[in-house]
């Protein structure tokens, strides 16, 4: 059923789950596995501890809605938005995100990597967009660049994933802590 975005966002406001929306189809967003929430929080908190009380940076998790176009929302794993605007009290959409990380899933994989990628790189806020594989110690970085051309960088176990647009480093092997996950052969 076709909904407008004031319907949607009226649907997804009294819905006990969460739905993204993707040109006027809400679409429920499925459960993670334990490494999935466990990546999520190590990147929310390295992210978080990084840029401290620093204004106007924050990090925000899974549970606000962000704009990504016109007639996109989603629920990203983490956002960090610099814009000061998105930090007022009772916010629940940040429409300037500056920093997007999705970590991978067998179920959403292929809309991270496809359609996903393209709504981050149309929206002229968004800096970086980070990829965390679930499958192994590897991390993909999109960063926009000089005339809105995109770079693509890996890191992997023994590298250290850096935040340009926002002065950060976080190294791959913390982020992955404990996980049982394997290094890339």
């Amino acid at each position: 059923m076709k909904m407008t975005v004031e319907e949607y966002l009226a649907f997804d406001r009294a819905s006990e789950i969460k739905h993204e929306y993707d040109d006027g189809e809400a679409v429920a967003m499925s459960g993670g596995s334990v490494e999935h929430s466990a990546l999520a929080v190590s990147m929310t908190y390295l992210l978080a501890q990084q840029l401290g009380d620093e204004e106007p940076c924050r990090v925000y998790n899974s549970d606000v809605r962000t704009l990504v176009a016109k007639r996109q929302y989603v629920y990203a794993d983490v956002v960090v938005s610099c814009d000061v605007a998105d930090h007022r009290p009772g916010n629940d959409i940040i429409r300037a995100p500056h920093l997007i990380v999705e970590v991978l899933s067998p179920s959403t994989e292929l809309k991270d990597r496809g359609k996903k990628l393209n709504w981050y790189q149309a929206q002229p806020s968004v800096q970086e967009y980070v990829l965390i594989n679930y499958r192994m110690r590897l991390v993909e970085v999109y960063r926009r660049g000089e005339g809105d051309a995109w770079s693509y960088i890996t890191c992997g176990p023994g590298q250290t994933i850096t935040l340009e647009s926002l002065d950060i480093d976080i190294d791959v092997d913390t982020l992955y802590g404990r996980l049982a996950i394997p290094a890339p052969e």
